[in-house]
């Protein structure tokens, strides 16, 4: 468990390396099971760039010379920005979440007691979450080139996106305002790459 957040951070100041729940395995073949299926998620996430490059150079001949210009290194961007999320999911939102959820109780007469498939479940889904909204520009980037978004759109709902942010955080994380603004911290500068690009992306349109 001490896996889950770098020893060389303090790990008082996040609320993190404390509290990690006593899993319990309920299923005779349990253990087995979930190391094949951790196996086979760490699998497909070390093998996510060579797997889009494969989708990306069947669905490249079918664009138009000047479009495959434009998307030029959308494999390394998408790559890079999925593999950061997983890190960013990893590393710090999983950690706070499930130190947060473990002791949260809603009565000192309620006992909390996890489950391994719901520990891993609960991780996952976390850490892949992360890994596609990480994948934000890339979407904005493509959904700009079909007409569907455009940047003052993205400037109009940036009020909204700041506070759909840290009520995600809130939800993640412990409530204190250090852990909050560590995880929305990332989701402003996700958005605000992600004005950027639709404007450049308009401008090369309008050339």
């Amino acid at each position: 468990m001490n896996l889950l957040f770098p020893a060389f951070i303090d790990k008082d100041i996040l609320c993190i390396g404390g509290n990690i729940p006593t899993l319990q395995n309920l299923s005779m073949a349990g253990q087995f099971t979930t190391h094949i299926l951790v196996s086979l998620i760490t699998g497909l996430v070390v093998a996510f760039p060579y797997v889009f490059w494969e989708i990306w150079r069947f669905i490249s001949p079918g664009l138009h010379e000047k479009e495959q210009k434009l998307t030029k290194g959308t494999v390394f961007y998408s790559s890079f920005l999925f593999l950061f999320g997983i890190s960013f999911g990893y590393f710090v939102i999983s950690p706070l979440s499930i130190n947060f959820f473990s002791t949260y109780q809603v009565s000192a007469e309620v006992a909390n007691q996890f489950t391994l498939n719901t520990y891993i479940s609960t991780l996952t889904t976390i850490v892949l979450a992360c890994g596609v909204l990480f994948e934000l520009p890339i979407v904005v980037y493509f959904l700009t080139r079909a007409g569907i978004i455009y940047p003052e759109l993205l400037r109009t709902y940036r009020k909204h996106s700041i506070v759909g942010a840290f009520i995600l955080s809130a939800i993640l994380t412990p409530p204190d305002v250090f852990s909050q603004f560590l995880v929305s911290l990332p989701l402003f500068v996700l958005y605000e790459i992600s004005i950027f690009i639709s404007a450049r992306t308009v401008k090369n349109l309008d050339k």
